[in-house]
């Protein structure tokens, strides 16, 4: 068994893609825009799992648009993503600079969330060990839901 993908279902795909790529860093793929299914689908890897990716198709987040749909409830949610990062204060800085709510600040070093436009959560993880703890992070509250 290997893991392949994650499907997101998202209401609205410029969001997504602004938040997925411009803000956090993903690179997009490809992408299928299916007439008859009324549905896109965009492809998106990590900048560091993109020749795993197109090698494997795999890891990658498959970003779904239905165009008929723009919010979804109840069963058709999830837990969250995650990802690895090389300096979660930096990263965290910069999503903050763009407007992107820290809803779990990386306090300890090493572990924070934030959610996209459509409400998915995203766990960011240091790589290696923690980093010192530093503040603003050390001492921010959560914010909302994670």
């Amino acid at each position: 068994m290997r893991y392949l993908h994650t499907m997101i279902r998202v209401g609205n795909l410029d969001a997504a893609l602004n938040f997925f790529c411009a803000k956090l860093g993903l690179i997009e793929l490809r992408r299928i825009d299916n007439e008859a299914g009324r549905f896109t689908l965009v492809v998106l890897a990590a900048p560091e799992d993109v020749d795993l990716a197109r090698e494997r198709k795999a890891p990658m987040v498959e970003l779904t648009y239905n165009w008929d749909e723009r919010e979804y409830t109840g069963g058709r949610n999830f837990g969250h993503l995650a990802y690895q990062v090389k300096d979660i204060y930096a990263l965290c800085q910069r999503l903050m600079d763009a407007g992107v709510v820290i809803n779990r600040p990386p306090r300890d070093g090493h572990m924070a969330f934030v959610r996209s436009p459509d409400g998915i959560s995203v766990e960011l993880l240091q790589e290696g060990g923690a980093l010192p703890k530093q503040e603003p992070w050390a001492s921010m509250p959560n914010t909302g839901s994670w």
